[in-house]
């Protein structure tokens, strides 16, 4: 698939989605995925979302491991005993596919030898979005897609401070970026806060469906109460 259309395939099937979930069904079913790799499944809707929905899928891999990270500063990080229940839900909402689906219970870090390198059409990063996390997930993801295949992720937010600041911020965005300029890949940004890049060696380029390429540094990094004081600092000023 040349540049223009692949270009011209993700600019149609953001025209006729409405969420993040009909995005990667129109995107998944137009680049023809077959082998599927989650990391970070939570509760299974987006499995269940696309498995329903996409019927080329051949295999479905879940990556994640349904227990307390005590090194994970994020709300999602719950008890063993909540994780049993959400693993639970996962495993309800996939059952219909499990001639499809294989279930990986670990993290990225120690899953990503049970999965042959180059056997992958896209994998959907929606795991540990600290910068430590997606530096792993996108290293351990990429020599596992096939050339020209890809890796989409979820929470590519324009701000670090996705939650509260007693949680440790989420880099999804701008890391993925800078890990595509170093690699030499382009990378879409999406709306709905995602993200798709191609594992292709054609150069480093952004192609910007998501409005990032406007945002300062003070926007993507300031903290809160920083962003609502410079806010009334300049209303002051125009006053």
């Amino acid at each position: 698939m040349d540049t223009a259309e692949l270009d011209e395939i993700i600019e149609q099937a953001i025209g006729v989605s409405q969420d993040r979930h009909q995005l990667w069904v129109n995107l998944s079913s137009r680049l023809k995925c077959r082998s599927v790799c989650e990391v970070g499944v939570w509760k299974g809707q987006f499995a269940e979302t696309l498995l329903t929905q996409v019927a080329q899928i051949e295999h479905y891999t879940l990556i994640d491991p349904w227990r307390n990270l005590p090194d994970w500063n994020k709300p999602a990080n719950k008890t063993d005993i909540e994780f049993e229940e959400i693993r639970n839900e996962a495993l309800r909402r996939v059952s219909p596919f499990l001639d499809k689906v294989t279930e990986i219970r670990d993290t990225t870090r120690n899953a990503q030898s049970q999965i042959p390198d180059r056997s992958l059409d896209l994998a959907y990063i929606d795991g540990d979005h600290t910068l430590r996390g997606i530096t792993i997930d996108l290293h351990a993801m990429l020599p596992k897609i096939h050339k020209d295949g890809f890796i989409g992720g979820d929470d590519f937010t324009k701000t670090i401070w996705q939650h509260s600041q007693e949680y440790s911020p989420s880099e999804v965005f701008p890391y993925a970026i800078y890990f595509c300029e170093a690699q030499g890949l382009p990378i879409y940004t999406l709306p709905f806060n995602q993200f798709l890049i191609v594992n292709a060696q054609t150069g480093f380029r952004v192609i910007d469906h998501g409005g990032y390429a406007t945002l300062t540094p003070a926007q993507i990094y300031a903290r809160p109460r920083a962003q609502k004081l410079r806010k009334k600092l300049k209303k002051f000023l125009k006053a």
